[in-house]
């Protein structure tokens, strides 16, 4: 594509060496000034302090896909049986089950800014055609938003709203939809990336100026797309799996990004890999407030 720019000055710093399975789903608590993400497969829902560098976590004993703040207290997950609730405590209450056995598991998910929380489901082989992006709103109603899918992955608004964003992992196809805030309906949707075969859109966030910030899983980096699909930055990332990103801190101007490995024997890691672990850079431009659950 024309116009790329490669910001080789940007510095990564390793914040946590949690070496996790597969992190995923950063989201920034405004409130609380902390980072949200989860551990996928581990089924673990973490909050990252900057302030002191803590972790703490949540074990929900099932895999969680995502989890987002809620306006009333605690998360929203998204998870292997569909959505549910997390109190600060850990206290687990199922909202919706969607009814999909134990051929499938949630995946990537995240609240617009009218409080309704999205998520995707997949079949753990993968099937093309049987994932679906899913949208809880805030009465706890479920809705199959996107069908046919095979790898329901990274969402993400435009500034104004107008515009939802979604990451098809398999086949490598990030779409946009019209938007519409008052009742989340979806359409018009059109193509704004076709990704190389080889490559893997994972998950994403948009910056302030509407350009898309995409995670390339197994590919090291993390590439910034204008709002017309045109690649404008490449961000190498220190290890190879870079599975999301958000925007976070005081001035939601640092990127973290989480990172997965993937391996059933952690301990196949060597002592110096940080592949699973958090990391953070400084890339010149803030973040969107990310949306909190309202139901």
């Amino acid at each position: 594509m024309r116009g790329i720019v490669v910001e080789a000055d940007v510095e990564f710093e390793l914040v946590l060496d949690s070496r996790s399975h597969l992190g995923e789903g950063p989201v920034w608590d405004e409130v609380a000034q902390q980072l949200v993400w989860v551990n996928l497969i581990r089924g673990e829902v973490h909050r990252f302090d900057p302030a002191d560098g803590s972790d703490t976590q949540l074990d929900v004993g099932a895999p969680v896909g995502a989890a987002a703040v809620r306006e009333s207290g605690g998360y929203v997950l998204a998870i292997e049986s569909g959505f549910a609730t997390l109190s600060a405590s850990g206290e687990l209450e199922q909202l919706v089950d969607l009814g999909l056995g134990p051929t499938h598991r949630a995946n990537d998910g995240k609240c617009d800014a009218f409080g309704r929380f999205w998520a995707g489901t997949n079949a753990y082989d993968f099937t093309p055609g049987r994932s679906t992006l899913w949208r809880l709103d805030t009465d706890g109603t479920a809705t199959a938003a996107v069908t046919g899918m095979t790898l329901s992955n990274g969402l993400g608004w435009s500034p104004d709203s107008s515009t939802m964003y979604v990451i098809d992992t398999i086949p490598g196809i990030l779409s946009a939809y019209d938007f519409d805030g008052a009742t989340g309906e979806l359409s018009s949707a059109r193509v704004l990336v076709d990704f190389a075969e080889s490559e893997m859109p994972d998950g994403m966030t948009v910056d302030a100026e509407g350009c898309l910030w995409v995670a390339m899983y197994a590919g090291g980096e993390v590439r910034r797309y204008r709002p017309d699909g045109e690649l404008d930055v490449r961000l190498p990332v220190p290890v190879a799996n870079p599975t999301s990103c958000a925007f976070g801190g005081p001035d939601l101007r640092d990127l973290y990004v989480t990172t997965g490995h993937q391996l059933d024997d952690p301990g196949e890691l060597g002592p110096d890999s940080h592949l699973g672990s958090l990391f953070r850079c400084r890339p010149g431009v803030a973040g969107l407030p990310a949306g909190r659950y309202a139901g």
